[in-house]
């Protein structure tokens, strides 16, 4: 499989980093904890101007028409600046689950944000800045106004992730699909989440890189000393051995390749989010330093969408559910004309 990104897709990723850059600081993230609002309207205003909630919606509806990759990279993106705002879960779970259900995706594509309440997560995230939700009953999905329900807050290790459970009444006009939206949403939803991992293990490995080289210790830069390059390297090799799975898993979904990119991204954020605590020392845990931001982003999102014993229960079911092999171990094609069209 050709790994190798288009122009317009690394145009796409860096422009999004750079608009993240400039307005998703440490600075702007304390000033929103501090107001105590869900979103950042200035911010969100920028996000709607670059069209990004519909980077999945299809070009009739007035969407951009991209794929998966492209949102994976966005979202990759979002990770690494720690966007507070649930951009990837609108634009990348519930923008897509919409289109496949037919419905009207005009307010979504345009500026107003749709929660996801999928049964595979103990509580609904961001429900408190949506116009309406995706909910369940059963195998069925429902599309629900937020004046329809009601809302009990619980905490979450994320500030910026608020979770909420969720008292409502489904009704016939509510329902708009079954089983195979909430398997589309789970898919989309681990390997969004999978790539702001890997985003924000990038960013702790980045912040630490610059951390070592201003902080002296015993008359040098603590990041000449072997033991502090091991810890960042380990940290970088798991970043690097996350990407290409995740890559893989955008551009050629299915669900176990979504829950080896899932369990990637955890233990790659894992190792680098620890690493980055580790090398700050003190300042690693301080509440003035933005590393808090990060470790506390990858602990959410390790859990949500499915936790790391329910992706590798979905792999282990796939490779012991029939004798190895190239055809299906690694999900190669099948027939000898396949293997030559890989290759």
């Amino acid at each position: 499989m050709d790994f190798r990104l288009t122009d317009e897709q690394e145009m796409l990723a860096s422009e999004v980093a750079k608009l993240l850059a400039a307005t998703c600081t440490g600075a702007d993230l304390r000033r929103l904890l501090e107001s105590g609002e869900a979103i950042d309207r200035g911010r969100w205003g920028q996000i709607l101007v670059m069209g990004l909630p519909g980077v999945m919606g299809p070009e009739e509806a007035g969407g951009a028409g991209l794929g998966a990759v492209e949102m994976a990279l966005i979202a990759t993106a979002c990770g690494y600046a720690a966007l507070p705002e649930p951009l990837v879960e609108h634009a990348g779970v519930a923008v897509p689950m919409l289109a496949a259900a037919g419905a009207d995706l005009e307010k979504a594509l345009f500026g107003s944000r749709i929660a996801v309440g999928h049964p595979v997560n103990p509580l609904v995230a961001d429900a408190d800045s949506a116009a309406a939700l995706l909910l369940a009953v059963g195998d069925d999905v429902h599309l629900v106004q937020r004046a329809q329900v009601t809302l009990t807050r619980h905490d979450s290790i994320d500030p910026f992730r608020r979770l909420f459970a969720i008292d409502w009444s489904p009704t016939p006009g509510t329902r708009i699909g079954g089983a195979a939206l909430w398997a589309q949403a789970l898919d989309h939803g681990a390997l969004f989440a999978a790539a702001q991992l890997l985003g924000l293990a990038q960013r702790a490995v980045d912040m630490s890189v610059v951390y070592t080289k201003d902080r002296v210790q015993f008359g040098k830069p603590i990041g000449s000393f072997q033991a502090v390059k091991h810890h960042l390297a380990n940290a970088q090799v798991k970043i690097e051995f996350a990407r290409p799975v995740i890559l893989a898993a955008a551009a050629s979904p299915g669900s176990v390749r979504v829950s080896h990119a899932k369990l990637a991204a955890t233990a790659a954020a894992d190792a680098a989010t620890h690493a980055a605590v580790q090398v700050h020392g003190a300042m690693g845990f301080s509440w003035e330093g933005d590393l808090q931001f990060l470790l506390k982003r990858s602990l959410a999102l390790g859990q949500a969408w499915g936790t790391p014993a329910f992706h590798r229960a979905r792999v282990a079911g796939h490779i012991l559910s029939a004798p190895l092999g190239a055809d299906r171990t690694f999900d190669a094609p099948a027939s000898e004309e396949g293997r030559r069209e890989a290759a």
